[in-house]
């Protein structure tokens, strides 16, 4: 399994026989190298999405039209992308399971808001609701958190799913921090790693996982590097 950090929250994530680009903002993202666009996307086969902000959404439709690849995530986000015309769509909700070239994908709870806030106007469009992901393949399960606060359904997520590693939002201000992720780990989950996100991009948000590392000294905290893979 390789992991790979595309900047904020977006991971490449080859899996069993899928690459998964989960929220994949390339376009605009300051912490994304715009001409090492084709390395982030080669052989992928599936767009996999949180929720509707454009930090996490909006380079979907072009990258999946490009890569004539579908774009899973819940109905809603994903009946509106299917309308938009030129893609496919897999659309599902929470607690439903897909198979995506043998890696299993549960969409699971998040605790925090889903619009486009990127369309234009003079406001949000709703995108259907927030959400996370239990990655289940060779051998491990990913907890991808999504944009989210602690919640106490972490409880029976971490027991039911028994996932050993955890992409966390971290940043603080639009989500949890490095301090509540660290306490939802030890409370909720038993990670053997974790890799936080959705911090340094801007500078209201935290800029070091260092307190992270320090809170968690049992557990393999990666702080990871844009286009850097992650071997597990």
């Amino acid at each position: 399994m390789q992991i790979t950090f595309l900047g904020h929250s977006g991971f490449r994530i080859e899996i069993e026989d899928a690459v998964l680009l989960v929220d994949p903002w390339l376009d605009g993202n300051p912490m994304f190298p715009e001409d090492r666009r084709d390395q982030a996307t080669a052989g992928a086969t599936h767009i996999l999405i949180t929720h509707g902000h454009g930090d996490h959404a909006s380079s979907t439709l072009a990258i999946a039209r490009e890569k004539g690849i579908p774009i899973a995530a819940i109905h809603e986000l994903a009946t509106f992308w299917g309308n938009e015309g030129e893609v496919d769509t897999l659309g599902f909700g929470k607690g439903g399971t897909i198979d995506l070239n043998g890696a299993k994908v549960t969409m699971v709870n998040a605790s925090h808001s889903a619009s486009f806030d990127y369309l234009g106007g003079d406001r949000p469009l709703c995108a259907g609701a927030e959400v996370g992901f239990m990655i289940a393949g060779e051998g491990h399960v990913i907890y991808l958190s999504g944009d989210t606060d602690i919640m106490a359904d972490m409880e029976w997520m971490g027991d039911l799913h028994k996932p050993d590693i955890g992409i966390l939002c971290a940043g603080g201000h639009y989500t949890m921090d490095m301090a509540r992720v660290a306490y939802a780990a030890k409370r909720y989950f038993d990670f053997q790693t974790v890799i936080p996100c959705h911090y340094k991009t801007f500078p209201v948000l935290a800029q070091s996982a260092d307190e992270l590392i320090a809170a968690l000294p049992d557990v393999n905290v990666v702080e990871p590097e844009v286009l850097k893979p992650i071997t597990i």
